[in-house]
């Protein structure tokens, strides 16, 4: 968790332990550390298959895309049509490489 998260910071964080640039955005490692724990708490892991926070808590928190009613949402054509094709990849992969066990 240490080196992901240090990792995170230094793609978060380029400018050393302070900078703020010319938009006046804070470039804080300290004030990121609330978020980045919280990315880090609900991503699921490879390892486990599960998130941290179900694994340490039995639940996940809420996040704000978790809010959103799906039915609201415009998915443009194109995108639907290549998250087909995607599945579709997805599945021949996924069937190859059980093929080949």
């Amino acid at each position: 968790m240490i080196q992901t998260l240090e990792d995170m910071i230094r793609k978060f964080c380029p400018y050393g332990l302070e900078f703020k640039d010319s938009d006046a955005f804070t470039h804080d490692w300290c004030a990121l550390i609330p978020e980045l724990e919280l990315s880090y708490k609900t991503s699921i892991h490879a390892s486990t298959g599960k998130t941290p926070s179900i694994l340490e808590k039995g639940w996940s928190p809420k996040l704000p895309v978790d809010t959103l009613k799906k039915d609201l949402v415009n998915i443009h054509p194109a995108a639907s049509s290549f998250k087909l094709l995607l599945d579709k990849v997805s599945y021949h992969e996924n069937k190859s490489m059980n093929d080949a066990f």
